[in-house]
């Protein structure tokens, strides 16, 4: 899939995937819980916040060994996943920047 077909929808179906992809891992969950402070039982609650699924996108997209993982379990390229990044909330790189 191209970047440029990507749509918010597909965006959150991959982050459901690499969510999937974490949570399967037994490396992989417990460094997730760590980094973003959520406990196991609060994901799903966690998973409705704005921003949540980025974040997932954005832990997968920190470690490169991790990128290549994913991109080889689920068969999509990296810049597919970082393009999927920048469709869902919270996920581009636009900011209020301070003056």
């Amino acid at each position: 899939m191209a970047n440029s077909d990507l749509t918010r929808q597909n965006a959150e179906t991959i982050a459901i995937e690499a969510l999937g992809f974490v949570a399967a891992d037994p490396e992989l969950l417990p460094r997730f819980l760590a980094i973003t402070g959520i406990e196991a039982q609060s994901i799903r609650e966690a998973a409705r916040e704005p921003g949540f699924l980025a974040g997932v996108l954005q832990f997968i997209l920190a470690h490169e060994p991790t990128l290549m993982k994913f991109s080889e379990a689920s068969g999509l390229a990296p810049a597919t996943v970082a393009g999927a990044l920048r469709r869902l909330p919270l996920g581009d790189d636009s900011h209020d920047i301070s003056t």
